[in-house]
């Protein structure tokens, strides 16, 4: 039982990071790409984040403070928000479909899809990845956690004013009633 706590999170975020990996394959072909410059500092961020969760030879003291005791509630109330954050993330990358992108694009005959989670929030995917994070950071109980989701936080809000910048160039007066109508990251918030 003892590996199944210690595992649980490694092997959801593998598991979805494989199925990430397999939808990639089909995509439309790509019109417009973001600088390569954006896209390696947001994987260096990442890299940074999953690091943070990862180990624990960091030679900064602060980061391994407890902020609650780690416990089962703590395990099954972070795994709770982890899957429930990463299946809609899957939702929305199914219902997206071949408009899908890692990076910040325009596709060859792009659409502007509101239906299905994107009809609850105007970037699902990064709303479920954040409470992956969430999730993740919660059942670790330390300052490290957090620290890793704000720096993916901090990541996908840069990621998601770039998109947002181009499907308002994109789709003009469609995006904008869109925009207005629909949060961004957390239903009827923000």
């Amino acid at each position: 039982m003892l590996w199944f706590y210690k595992s649980f999170f490694t092997v959801v975020w593998i598991a979805f990071l494989v199925y990430w990996q397999i939808k990639a394959v089909d995509t439309k072909t790509t019109r417009r790409l973001e600088p390569l410059a954006q896209r390696i500092l947001r994987t260096l961020i990442f890299l940074i984040a999953i690091i943070l969760f990862a180990t624990t030879r960091i030679p900064l003291p602060w980061l391994y403070l407890q902020l609650w005791p780690a416990g089962l509630w703590s395990f099954w109330l972070g795994a709770t928000v982890m899957v429930a954050g990463l299946l809609f993330a899957v939702w929305a990358r199914e219902h997206l479909g071949s408009n899908w992108s890692r990076s910040v694009t325009i596709k060859r005959g792009h659409e502007l899809i509101t239906t299905g989670p994107y009809a609850v929030v105007r970037h699902p995917i990064y709303t479920g990845i954040l409470a992956g994070f969430l999730g993740t950071a919660i059942a670790l109980s330390q300052v490290r956690g957090f620290v890793a989701f704000v720096l993916i936080f901090i990541a996908l809000w840069l990621k998601l004013r770039r998109e947002e910048q181009w499907m308002r160039s994109e789709f003009w007066e469609t995006y904008a009633t869109y925009a207005h109508q629909t949060a961004a990251l957390v239903p009827y918030l923000f």
